[in-house]
Protein backbone atom coordinates (compact mmCIF):
# COMPACT_ATOMS: atom_id res chain seq x y z
CA UNK A 1 0.00 0.00 0.00
CA UNK A 2 2.73 2.55 0.82
CA UNK A 3 4.14 1.80 -2.41
CA UNK A 4 1.21 2.45 -4.05
CA UNK A 5 0.89 5.79 -2.65
CA UNK A 6 3.94 7.01 -3.29
CA UNK A 7 4.05 5.81 -6.69
CA UNK A 8 0.61 7.85 -6.88
CA UNK A 9 2.60 11.18 -5.64
CA UNK A 10 5.31 11.05 -7.72
CA UNK A 11 2.75 10.18 -10.76
CA UNK A 12 0.52 13.21 -9.98
CA UNK A 13 3.94 15.94 -10.27
CA UNK A 14 5.31 14.04 -13.34
CA UNK A 15 1.97 13.54 -14.80
CA UNK A 16 1.38 16.73 -16.07
CA UNK A 17 4.87 17.79 -17.27
CA UNK A 18 4.37 14.84 -19.55
CA UNK A 19 1.00 15.37 -20.50
CA UNK A 20 1.83 18.85 -21.28
CA UNK A 21 4.87 18.00 -23.93
CA UNK A 22 1.88 15.56 -25.58
CA UNK A 23 0.91 17.18 -28.95
CA UNK A 24 -0.41 20.38 -28.36
CA UNK A 25 -0.65 22.38 -24.81
CA UNK A 26 -3.27 24.71 -23.17
CA UNK A 27 -3.97 27.68 -25.35
CA UNK A 28 -4.20 31.33 -23.34
CA UNK A 29 -8.04 30.76 -22.60
CA UNK A 30 -7.52 26.95 -21.21
CA UNK A 31 -4.30 28.60 -18.96
CA UNK A 32 -6.81 31.43 -17.64
CA UNK A 33 -9.25 28.91 -17.05
CA UNK A 34 -7.18 26.65 -15.44
CA UNK A 35 -5.35 29.54 -13.23
CA UNK A 36 -9.41 30.47 -11.95
CA UNK A 37 -10.04 26.93 -10.73
CA UNK A 38 -7.12 26.84 -8.75
CA UNK A 39 -8.56 28.92 -5.93
CA UNK A 40 -11.89 26.64 -5.38
CA UNK A 41 -9.70 23.23 -6.35
CA UNK A 42 -7.26 24.48 -2.67
CA UNK A 43 -10.41 25.59 -0.64
CA UNK A 44 -11.79 22.36 -1.39
CA UNK A 45 -8.52 20.86 -0.43
CA UNK A 46 -8.24 22.81 3.08
CA UNK A 47 -12.04 21.67 4.16
CA UNK A 48 -11.23 17.98 3.53
CA UNK A 49 -8.02 18.30 5.56
CA UNK A 50 -9.24 20.82 8.28
CA UNK A 51 -12.69 18.44 8.91
CA UNK A 52 -11.18 15.45 8.30
CA UNK A 53 -8.48 16.28 11.12
CA UNK A 54 -11.22 18.15 13.26
CA UNK A 55 -13.76 15.29 13.18
CA UNK A 56 -11.57 12.23 12.53
CA UNK A 57 -13.50 11.06 9.74
CA UNK A 58 -11.12 10.59 6.63
CA UNK A 59 -13.77 10.26 4.06
CA UNK A 60 -14.74 13.75 3.58
CA UNK A 61 -13.47 13.42 0.12
CA UNK A 62 -15.27 10.61 -0.63
CA UNK A 63 -18.49 12.67 0.41
CA UNK A 64 -17.22 15.80 -1.77
CA UNK A 65 -16.48 12.88 -4.93
CA UNK A 66 -19.54 12.70 -7.01
CA UNK A 67 -20.16 16.66 -6.16
CA UNK A 68 -17.47 18.97 -6.54
CA UNK A 69 -17.20 17.30 -10.50
CA UNK A 70 -20.62 18.80 -11.38
CA UNK A 71 -19.37 22.16 -10.39
CA UNK A 72 -16.05 22.25 -12.07
CA UNK A 73 -17.74 20.95 -15.05
CA UNK A 74 -20.26 23.36 -15.08
CA UNK A 75 -17.90 26.47 -13.67
CA UNK A 76 -15.51 25.65 -16.65
CA UNK A 77 -18.06 25.62 -18.76
CA UNK A 78 -19.81 29.30 -17.78
CA UNK A 79 -16.02 30.28 -18.08
CA UNK A 80 -15.67 30.21 -21.52
CA UNK A 81 -16.64 33.14 -23.52
CA UNK A 82 -18.14 31.54 -26.27
CA UNK A 83 -20.95 28.86 -24.26
CA UNK A 84 -19.83 25.14 -26.13
CA UNK A 85 -22.37 22.84 -27.06
CA UNK A 86 -19.84 20.13 -26.61
CA UNK A 87 -19.13 21.41 -23.33
CA UNK A 88 -22.89 21.49 -22.16
CA UNK A 89 -23.05 17.92 -23.43
CA UNK A 90 -20.17 16.58 -21.44
CA UNK A 91 -21.52 18.97 -18.06
CA UNK A 92 -24.64 17.05 -18.76
CA UNK A 93 -22.86 13.40 -18.45
CA UNK A 94 -20.84 14.36 -15.71
CA UNK A 95 -24.38 15.74 -13.54
CA UNK A 96 -25.50 12.49 -14.55
CA UNK A 97 -22.88 10.51 -13.59
CA UNK A 98 -22.67 12.62 -9.86
CA UNK A 99 -26.13 12.48 -9.13
CA UNK A 100 -26.33 8.36 -9.60
CA UNK A 101 -23.49 8.33 -7.56
CA UNK A 102 -23.90 10.67 -4.81
CA UNK A 103 -27.65 8.44 -4.35
CA UNK A 104 -24.98 5.53 -3.51
CA UNK A 105 -23.50 7.48 -1.20
CA UNK A 106 -26.32 8.73 0.64
CA UNK A 107 -27.95 5.77 1.15
CA UNK A 108 -24.97 4.07 2.68
CA UNK A 109 -25.29 6.89 5.49
CA UNK A 110 -22.08 9.11 4.23
CA UNK A 111 -24.58 12.01 4.43
CA UNK A 112 -25.77 13.34 7.71
CA UNK A 113 -26.91 16.70 9.27
CA UNK A 114 -23.94 16.83 10.83
CA UNK A 115 -21.71 17.33 7.51
CA UNK A 116 -18.81 15.93 8.82
CA UNK A 117 -19.90 12.58 10.11
CA UNK A 118 -21.15 9.90 8.49
CA UNK A 119 -20.17 6.33 7.22
CA UNK A 120 -16.16 6.37 7.03
CA UNK A 121 -14.41 4.08 4.64
CA UNK A 122 -13.80 1.47 6.58
CA UNK A 123 -10.00 1.05 4.54
CA UNK A 124 -8.76 4.55 6.67
CA UNK A 125 -9.39 2.72 9.89
CA UNK A 126 -7.79 -0.10 9.03
CA UNK A 127 -4.65 1.53 7.43
CA UNK A 128 -4.35 4.07 10.81
CA UNK A 129 -3.72 0.83 12.82
CA UNK A 130 -0.24 -0.11 10.57
CA UNK A 131 2.74 1.17 12.19
CA UNK A 132 3.97 4.62 10.95
CA UNK A 133 0.44 5.44 10.18
CA UNK A 134 -0.50 5.13 13.71
CA UNK A 135 1.51 8.11 14.49
CA UNK A 136 -1.00 10.77 14.77
CA UNK A 137 1.47 13.71 12.80
CA UNK A 138 2.75 11.05 9.85
CA UNK A 139 -1.27 10.49 10.02
CA UNK A 140 -1.62 14.21 9.51
CA UNK A 141 0.97 14.59 6.77
CA UNK A 142 -0.75 11.83 4.79
CA UNK A 143 -4.27 13.04 5.16
CA UNK A 144 -2.79 16.80 3.98
CA UNK A 145 -1.03 15.41 1.25
CA UNK A 146 -2.38 12.35 -0.33
CA UNK A 147 -6.20 12.09 0.97
CA UNK A 148 -6.53 15.85 0.62
CA UNK A 149 -4.67 17.31 -1.67
CA UNK A 150 -3.91 14.34 -4.26
CA UNK A 151 -7.15 12.82 -4.14
CA UNK A 152 -9.16 16.51 -4.92
CA UNK A 153 -6.20 17.36 -7.69
CA UNK A 154 -6.98 13.89 -9.09
CA UNK A 155 -10.62 14.80 -8.70
CA UNK A 156 -10.18 17.89 -11.05
CA UNK A 157 -7.74 16.62 -13.14
CA UNK A 158 -10.17 13.50 -14.76
CA UNK A 159 -13.01 16.68 -15.17
CA UNK A 160 -10.12 18.60 -17.53
CA UNK A 161 -11.04 17.41 -20.94
CA UNK A 162 -13.75 19.57 -20.89
CA UNK A 163 -11.50 22.21 -21.87
CA UNK A 164 -10.45 20.10 -24.97
CA UNK A 165 -13.49 22.05 -26.65
CA UNK A 166 -12.03 25.49 -26.76
CA UNK A 167 -8.67 23.97 -28.58
CA UNK A 168 -7.59 26.11 -31.59
CA UNK A 169 -7.81 22.76 -33.30
CA UNK A 170 -11.27 21.88 -31.76
CA UNK A 171 -13.99 20.54 -33.78
CA UNK A 172 -16.61 23.09 -33.57
CA UNK A 173 -19.85 21.38 -33.81
CA UNK A 174 -20.49 18.38 -31.89
CA UNK A 175 -20.65 15.26 -33.99
CA UNK A 176 -21.98 11.29 -34.82
CA UNK A 177 -18.80 10.39 -32.25
CA UNK A 178 -19.60 13.04 -29.62
CA UNK A 179 -23.12 11.17 -29.11
CA UNK A 180 -21.63 7.34 -29.74
CA UNK A 181 -19.42 8.31 -26.44
CA UNK A 182 -22.46 9.75 -24.86
CA UNK A 183 -24.35 6.64 -25.19
CA UNK A 184 -21.37 4.87 -24.33
CA UNK A 185 -21.24 6.80 -21.30
CA UNK A 186 -24.46 6.26 -20.07
CA UNK A 187 -24.52 2.21 -20.87
CA UNK A 188 -21.22 2.91 -18.26
CA UNK A 189 -23.18 4.21 -15.87
CA UNK A 190 -26.03 1.85 -15.88
CA UNK A 191 -23.56 -0.73 -15.13
CA UNK A 192 -22.11 0.62 -12.27
CA UNK A 193 -25.97 1.47 -10.77
CA UNK A 194 -26.63 -2.08 -11.36
CA UNK A 195 -23.21 -3.17 -9.76
CA UNK A 196 -23.93 -0.91 -6.66
CA UNK A 197 -27.49 -1.94 -6.36
CA UNK A 198 -26.91 -6.02 -6.57
CA UNK A 199 -23.96 -4.98 -3.24
CA UNK A 200 -26.56 -3.15 -1.55
CA UNK A 201 -29.19 -5.59 -1.93
CA UNK A 202 -26.69 -8.41 -0.64
CA UNK A 203 -25.19 -6.65 2.22
CA UNK A 204 -28.35 -5.40 3.15
CA UNK A 205 -30.15 -8.82 3.11
CA UNK A 206 -26.97 -10.14 4.74
CA UNK A 207 -27.14 -8.10 7.80
CA UNK A 208 -30.74 -8.43 8.16
CA UNK A 209 -30.41 -12.39 8.38
CA UNK A 210 -27.57 -11.50 11.21
CA UNK A 211 -29.68 -9.00 13.13
CA UNK A 212 -32.72 -10.91 13.04
CA UNK A 213 -30.48 -14.69 13.97
CA UNK A 214 -31.47 -16.72 10.73
CA UNK A 215 -29.68 -18.87 9.15
CA UNK A 216 -27.52 -16.73 6.64
CA UNK A 217 -27.70 -19.23 3.61
CA UNK A 218 -26.17 -18.42 0.58
CA UNK A 219 -25.02 -15.02 2.29
CA UNK A 220 -22.84 -17.19 4.57
CA UNK A 221 -19.74 -16.41 1.96
CA UNK A 222 -20.02 -12.77 3.21
CA UNK A 223 -19.50 -11.05 0.31
CA UNK A 224 -21.34 -10.76 -3.36
CA UNK A 225 -20.13 -12.82 -5.96
CA UNK A 226 -22.86 -13.20 -8.13
CA UNK A 227 -24.81 -11.23 -11.10
CA UNK A 228 -22.00 -8.83 -12.37
CA UNK A 229 -19.78 -9.76 -9.78
CA UNK A 230 -19.43 -13.21 -10.79
CA UNK A 231 -18.02 -11.45 -14.18
CA UNK A 232 -15.29 -9.24 -12.53
CA UNK A 233 -14.80 -8.73 -8.58
CA UNK A 234 -15.37 -5.25 -9.46
CA UNK A 235 -17.18 -4.14 -11.79
CA UNK A 236 -18.01 -1.02 -9.79
CA UNK A 237 -14.82 -0.02 -10.14
CA UNK A 238 -14.49 -0.68 -13.72
CA UNK A 239 -17.39 1.00 -14.90
CA UNK A 240 -16.24 4.23 -13.16
CA UNK A 241 -12.68 3.37 -15.04
CA UNK A 242 -14.23 3.54 -17.71
CA UNK A 243 -16.92 6.48 -17.20
CA UNK A 244 -13.57 8.74 -17.43
CA UNK A 245 -11.41 7.02 -20.21
CA UNK A 246 -14.68 7.40 -22.41
CA UNK A 247 -14.92 11.51 -20.91
CA UNK A 248 -11.13 11.43 -21.82
CA UNK A 249 -12.12 10.48 -25.69
CA UNK A 250 -14.38 13.27 -26.15
CA UNK A 251 -11.05 15.06 -25.90
CA UNK A 252 -9.55 12.59 -28.50
CA UNK A 253 -12.74 13.31 -30.69
CA UNK A 254 -12.73 17.20 -30.71
CA UNK A 255 -8.97 17.96 -31.09
CA UNK A 256 -7.92 14.50 -33.73
CA UNK A 257 -5.32 13.51 -31.12
CA UNK A 258 -5.15 10.13 -29.11
CA UNK A 259 -2.51 11.94 -26.62
CA UNK A 260 -3.37 15.28 -25.59
CA UNK A 261 -2.78 17.10 -22.42
CA UNK A 262 -5.72 16.80 -20.73
CA UNK A 263 -5.17 12.85 -20.13
CA UNK A 264 -3.26 12.83 -16.64
CA UNK A 265 -6.67 12.52 -14.86
CA UNK A 266 -7.41 9.06 -16.61
CA UNK A 267 -4.30 7.96 -16.11
CA UNK A 268 -3.93 9.17 -12.59
CA UNK A 269 -7.64 7.22 -11.47
CA UNK A 270 -6.75 4.05 -13.16
CA UNK A 271 -3.62 4.20 -10.76
CA UNK A 272 -5.83 5.19 -7.87
CA UNK A 273 -7.91 2.27 -8.67
CA UNK A 274 -5.28 -0.02 -9.34
CA UNK A 275 -4.03 0.47 -5.18
CA UNK A 276 -7.28 1.02 -4.08
CA UNK A 277 -8.67 -2.43 -4.57
CA UNK A 278 -5.00 -4.01 -3.84
CA UNK A 279 -5.61 -2.80 -0.50
CA UNK A 280 -9.73 -3.69 -0.54
CA UNK A 281 -8.82 -7.40 -1.38
CA UNK A 282 -6.02 -7.67 1.22
CA UNK A 283 -8.29 -7.02 3.62
CA UNK A 284 -11.44 -9.13 1.96
CA UNK A 285 -8.91 -12.07 1.67
CA UNK A 286 -8.15 -11.90 5.50
CA UNK A 287 -11.72 -11.18 6.44
CA UNK A 288 -13.30 -13.41 4.27
CA UNK A 289 -12.63 -17.65 4.09
CA UNK A 290 -13.49 -17.67 0.28
CA UNK A 291 -12.17 -14.59 -1.20
CA UNK A 292 -9.22 -15.84 -2.41
CA UNK A 293 -10.47 -18.61 -3.89
CA UNK A 294 -13.12 -16.33 -5.76
CA UNK A 295 -9.89 -14.15 -6.86
CA UNK A 296 -8.64 -17.36 -8.56
CA UNK A 297 -11.95 -17.62 -10.24
CA UNK A 298 -12.96 -13.99 -11.18
CA UNK A 299 -10.76 -10.97 -13.18
CA UNK A 300 -10.38 -7.96 -11.56
CA UNK A 301 -11.72 -5.82 -13.86
CA UNK A 302 -12.03 -6.90 -17.09
CA UNK A 303 -13.54 -10.40 -18.24
CA UNK A 304 -10.83 -12.71 -19.62
CA UNK A 305 -11.57 -15.95 -20.64
CA UNK A 306 -10.12 -17.91 -17.94
CA UNK A 307 -9.14 -21.59 -19.05
CA UNK A 308 -8.31 -24.68 -17.20
CA UNK A 309 -8.56 -25.06 -13.59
Amino acid sequence: MLLTILLLIFTVVVAPFICFNFGYTPNELQYEILGQMAFPVAMVIAYCFIVGEISRNNSQVDKLWSIVPIYYVWHMTLLSPIISDRMILMAILVTIWGVRLTFNFARRGAYTWRFWAGEEDYRWEELRKRPGFNNKFIWGVFNLFFISAYQNILIFSFTVPILSALSSNAQPQINATDWLLSFIFIVAVVIEFIADQQQYDFQTEKHRRLKAGEPLGAYEIGFVSTGLWGIVRHPNYAMEQSIWVIFYLFSVNATGQWINWTIGGCILLLILFKGSSDFSEELSATKYAGYTDYQKRVPRFIPWPRFGK
